[in-house]
């Protein structure tokens, strides 16, 4: 075998690698001899087989794998010598197209090598972590929410007109062209006026009436309604209004944090608290870790792999392009060029994330199998009842698998910098810390 470079420029790399006809047909009778014990033909005894008649046999398909086995541990080889990181897969192809038996396999291999990537004084870095306590009238106001999203209703004076929001219990029956038609009757139904629960139209006919009165309501079922039978055709139901009643939130005592799973009140603010606090720990997290990196984009610089900061800049681009256009569901739009910015983003992206990943790998941070689980698991939550099928789908999707482990991978990262840098903590009003979020935001 022999390697000769063919460039060096930058980070580009490109090689020849040529191997030689005599030894890729050793390595095809080496894998026949291998095999000649094991291999029955008809006419001759198990492993009696002659080996010319294997060659004339198997050749064609053995050399096929010598060839690939061949030329992927010619690369192996060639980074293990070099110590050449690839940024993305190398590109190889073979030169002589026309090969035939017993000439020489000439491959050309591209690629991107990683650069060189600066070791920065973690220890040197400052940091300010933001810390919010959950006060009184914050514990309050979610206390609050709970109970109005217990609400009930309770029946209002006789003779009161019912209002939007409003809850009426109804009888009903309706009908096409004076009939009745299937699944369009109720009774005792309780309808929330303004839910939007109804076909278009109903809820706003009833806002007015009072218990005991008696209406016919006219709407049209919309063309795409569900039942075929009804797309499209205009319907009337007589409804009997047997109650009006008003939300009523619930009381604030120990029965409500009863039906949240708390023994009483107390512990149900305790909870509420806690819950606060680590929302308020993962908001001021955030925040630090966008500190930490814009302190790491700027002391830390080195050459990028182009490949990897134009296919960033197209990602940004198409991503950033479908938010602004969220009516195009599809991906079958013309070319999306990456502007300045795109490019800007990419670059620091790019930077940020080879600098993590060495940072990484230098201090040997792994995803565990049960940390990997567990994400994939938050992730099937989304897809009640096909939780298996989507295990499964994950488990045959390597490039998943990676979408899932990289940021697991690159927030393990960020608390082994927080645990080497200098961290001064700074107590914060809920407000002050929702200003910083903002900010973040803003500078997206």
């Amino acid at each position: 075998m022999q390697v000769t470079e063919t460039l060096n420029e930058g980070l580009k790399r490109g090689y020849t690698i040529t191997l030689t006809a005599g030894e890729l047909d050793e390595k095809v009778n080496e894998k026949l001899a291998e095999a000649q014990p094991e291999v029955e033909m008809k006419g001759f005894r198990k492993g009696k087989v002659p080996m010319a008649l294997l060659k004339k046999q198997f050749g064609q398909r053995v050399m096929g794998e010598v060839m690939q086995e061949s030329i992927d541990g010619a690369m192996n080889e060639h980074f293990e010598e070099t110590g050449d990181r690839p940024a993305m897969q190398p590109q190889v192809r073979m030169t002589n197209e026309d090969w035939k038996e017993g000439d020489d396999v000439v491959v050309e291999m591209t690629y991107e090598a990683l650069p060189e990537i600066p070791e920065p004084d973690l220890k040197a870095i400052k940091l300010e972590k933001l810390v919010a306590k959950a006060a009184e009238a914050d514990i309050d106001e979610a206390i609050g929410k709970l109970a109005g999203s217990a609400q009930t209703y309770k029946s209002r004076r006789k003779g009161s007109k019912a209002k939007e929001g409003d809850q009426v219990i109804i009888d009903f029956v309706g009908k096409i062209d004076g009939e009745a038609f299937d699944g369009g009757a109720a009774e005792d139904y309780p309808l929330v006026l303004g839910s939007q629960s109804f076909i278009p139209g109903f809820e706003e006919q009833l806002v007015g009436v009072k218990a005991e009165d008696e209406v016919t309501v006219e709407v049209s079922f919309p063309e795409d309604y569900g039942a075929e039978n009804l797309k499209g055709k205009a319907a009337t139901f007589d409804v009997t209004v047997k109650d009006v009643k008003a939300p009523k939130d619930a009381e604030i005592d120990d029965e409500l944090a009863k039906q949240f799973g708390a023994d009483d009140l107390d512990a149900l603010k305790a909870q509420v608290a806690e819950r606060l606090e680590a929302e308020f720990g993962g908001a001021a997290r955030a925040v630090m870790k966008r500190a930490l990196l814009d302190k790491l984009d700027e002391s830390v610089k080195f050459d990028l792999p182009p490949s990897l900061v134009e296919a960033e800049a197209k990602q940004i681009a198409h991503q950033l392009w479908h938010e602004e256009h969220p009516e195009v569901q599809g991906h079958d739009h013309g070319a999306i060029e990456p502007t300045e910015d795109h490019q800007k983003l990419a670059e620091r992206r790019v930077r940020l994330g080879l600098l993590l990943a060495e940072i990484g790998r230098k201090a040997e941070v792994e995803i565990t199998d049960a940390e990997m689980t567990q994400a994939v698991m938050a992730q099937a939550r989304q897809y009640p009842g096909q939780e298996q099928q989507f295990f499964e789908f994950i488990r045959q999707n390597q490039e998943l698998q990676q979408q899932i482990r990289a940021p697991l991978f690159e927030d393990k990262v960020v608390d082994y910098v927080f645990e080497l840098a200098e961290v001064e903590e700074k107590e914060v009003s809920k407000d002050e810390l929702q200003k910083a979020i903002d900010e973040l935001e803003d500078d997206a």
